[in-house]
């Protein structure tokens, strides 16, 4: 086997990339190209993008692109043309998260390239090797449990940068300077395209059926998040954090606890059993750590023999058990890393919720209105039913259908709310499904149905009063009517805003 001439002092970076090809321009594809050019005439011998469909602002970016030294092209036979004209096949192409491995443009870049790669992966290959990676990646959760932990590390005096999902790609602060801790947001998509990919903490959150259009099937789904934790073996004191209360990440909890700990070469602490949160796998099982809810409410992360009492979960400022549970996560990965526990319990009670996840957005007559649009799965909405233990909120259901089973949501629904606004183009099926289920009803739950958002806001402030909560968790996409969950979620809060001033 060749033997490969890496760079000193970074993770694992090639003094010679050679012919490199970028797969797709969206937003981490074109910070591959910006990372890229500067570099061509060096360890670049030359840049292909592959762009995808035109539109006016890839048509832009590519020409920007061509004219500092890359050539572009663009469809589906852009990777074969770009491939003669390079001279051949790319002995590394960098390939976007939106094209699925199943589809035949990563299929053609694959068969061109001696290697096919994440952004995460090419990031952290080229960041500095003493700098540590805190990866985050589940089907609920991730984006707050990444912030927040970008979050308690700030407070803890470390220099770190939340980045991938959830605001720049790892590559842009790469390029950008590094930093010391990257915890970093990596979904299913970017973790399939990963060989190497190794950070130092790996945060395993709830996994349950999602994109399975891109993936193929759940199974594929799981393994790609399972990619996370492939390469932990391999860096001195790494540590796994796993949502234990979740059964399929829990069964990779059994598996890893099957391993002699020389086999398994980390550490693994489990938030929660089967039993709850509350429950603590120390004493379920004998787990060395563990993190969960005492009986008092109390955050607690016990690891490597020593248990930290953390903020009570009534000091979060972020409402549910399931923020309790990213809380727990945060605040493990954060003390494996090294941070303070009294800094860590100061910076959990000071987070506050972010845009879009159980978000209070005003009041309009006394009821106080709730945006949770990233909810766009049944199961981000059985927990947002969970947040309110003290209201029967009153809750915004539907939009761009996923055609999941709807019969768990209805019974949380009839269980937990007072009434339900079925709207969109989902609300059919919806209403449909509420209506099969209508005799396991409480007496006083009022099913409603709405063409859209704005008349099922209005449909369910006719009916709330003073304390009650109005709940937009759609359990759906948005793109009926929106562009995006942000868009949906800003409209809602700006449908508020002109209800509670008294406009229309």
């Amino acid at each position: 086997m060749e033997r490969i001439d890496l760079i000193e002092g970074r993770k694992h970076a090639p003094r010679r990339l050679g012919r490199v090809l970028v797969l797709g321009l969206g937003k981490s594809g074109r910070a591959a190209v910006d990372y890229l050019l500067p570099l061509l005439g060096g360890r670049v011998e030359a840049l292909a993008v592959a762009a995808g469909a035109r539109t006016p602002a890839s048509e832009e970016f590519a020409a920007r692109a061509c004219a500092a030294g890359a050539i572009a092209d663009f469809e589906d036979a852009a990777v074969g043309a770009l491939a003669e004209r390079a001279g051949g096949g790319f002995e590394l192409c960098v390939a976007s998260p939106g094209i699925p491995e199943s589809s035949a443009l990563y299929a053609s870049a694959a068969a061109v390239s001696a290697e096919v790669v994440s952004e995460v992966e090419f990031a952290w290959r080229e960041s500095a090797a003493d700098s540590r990676w805190a990866a985050v990646t589940g089907t609920n959760g991730k984006t707050t449990a990444t912030a927040l932990l970008a979050h308690v590390l700030a407070a803890a005096g470390f220099d770190a940068h939340a980045v991938g999902n959830i605001g720049d790609p790892c590559i842009a602060q790469v390029g950008a300077g590094g930093a010391e801790v990257y915890a970093a947001e990596v979904s299913s998509y970017q973790l399939a395209s990963t060989r190497l990919f190794a950070p130092d903490v790996a945060v395993l959150l709830n996994i349950t059926p999602d994109h399975l259009h891109w993936h193929g099937s759940f199974e594929a789904y799981r393994d790609a998040k399972l990619k996370l934790l492939a390469n932990l073996s391999q860096v001195p004191g790494a540590v796994a954090v796993l949502d234990a209360v979740n059964d399929v990440v829990r069964a990779e909890a059994r598996r890893l606890r099957a391993l002699p700990a020389g086999e398994r070469g980390f550490s693994y602490v489990p938030v929660g059993t089967a039993a709850g949160l509350s429950g603590d796998m120390r004493a379920a099982c004998g787990s060395e750590n563990a993190a969960f809810l005492a009986a008092d409410g109390a955050l607690t992360v016990a690891l490597g023999g020593v248990e930290h009492l953390l903020a009570r979960s009534d000091e979060l400022l972020v409402k549910g058990e399931h923020n309790a549970s990213n809380a727990l996560a945060a605040a493990a990965a954060a003390l494996a890393l090294g941070a303070d526990a009294d800094a860590v319990a100061e910076a959990l009670r000071t987070f506050p919720a972010l845009e879009h996840r159980i978000e209070p957005c005003g009041e309009v007559g006394g009821a106080c209105c709730y945006n949770d649009s990233k909810a766009t799965n049944v199961d981000a909405t059985l927990k947002a039913l969970e947040a309110f233990p003290e209201a029967r909120p009153l809750v915004l259901l539907g939009g761009d259908d996923k055609g999941t089973d709807l019969k768990p949501l209805v019974a949380a629904t009839h269980a937990r709310a007072r009434a339900a606004v079925c709207f969109g183009a989902a609300g059919a099926r919806f209403e449909e499904a509420f209506s099969q289920a209508a005799d396991r009803a409480p007496e006083d739950f009022r099913l409603m149905r709405a063409a859209h958002l704005a008349d099922a806001l209005d449909a369910a402030l006719a009916l709330a009063g003073p304390g009650d909560v109005v709940l937009l968790s759609p359990a759906c996409a948005s793109f009926d009517e929106f562009g995006s969950f942000e868009e949906r979620g800003r409209a809602f809060k700006e449908l508020v805003a002109r209800r509670s001033a008294g406009a229309r």
